[in-house]
């Protein structure tokens, strides 16, 4: 059983959600998203409250009516607060800059590492190596995170490389060599 799924979404006053016959699409200050609704899975709009059902209580319909409830509600807060992550990077010499659209990260390769950034996201740098994203899609931003911090894992040793800034790396101790 989705307990989550049970819960309703309140509507902010600045948000608009429209429920087409598969899509859902909110609007609000932040900008515009949509998402496609799973078979099985219901949505009423009732008082400015989001309900979401499955009209079949089998298991499938049950855990897609858990899904829907999450990206909904990540959705309505994405476009009135917005998402942001943080990433660090840590090493002599690695540093980020952004070009354009494009965020050039210099992490000890021959080469530059690069991704194009989407229009909605956002990226601040500070100091070349505190790279903030923001934006109102959860899953772009997150995912965006993920590939920055796939091009250089941080190395237990040390603890170079990019990582996110509430992560907690573990330390490893060195060899201690002859004596």
């Amino acid at each position: 059983m989705s307990r989550i799924g049970k819960k309703p979404i309140p509507i902010p006053d600045k948000v608009k959600v429209e429920v087409s016959a598969r899509s859902v699409k909110v609007t609000g200050p932040l900008g515009v998203l949509d998402a496609v609704i799973p078979l099985g899975v219901t949505i009423k709009i009732e008082n400015n409250v989001i309900h979401i059902g499955a009209p079949a209580p089998n298991r499938q319909n049950k855990g897609f009516q858990g899904l829907m409830r999450a990206v909904l509600a990540n959705m309505v807060n994405g476009v009135v607060k917005g998402f942001e992550r943080t990433i660090e990077i840590n090493g002599v010499g690695y540093k980020a800059e952004q070009k354009g659209d494009k965020l050039v990260l210099q992490l000890g390769y021959t080469h530059p590492c690069e991704v194009v950034l989407p229009k909605s996201v956002k990226a601040k740098i500070d100091k070349g190596t505190v790279v903030t994203l923001s934006g109102p899609d959860k899953q772009v931003v997150n995912q965006i995170a993920a590939t920055l911090r796939a091009f250089k894992k941080p190395e237990p040793y040390k603890g170079k490389g990019v990582k996110y800034s509430n992560e907690t790396i573990i330390r490893k101790v060195g060899k201690t060599g002859a004596k």
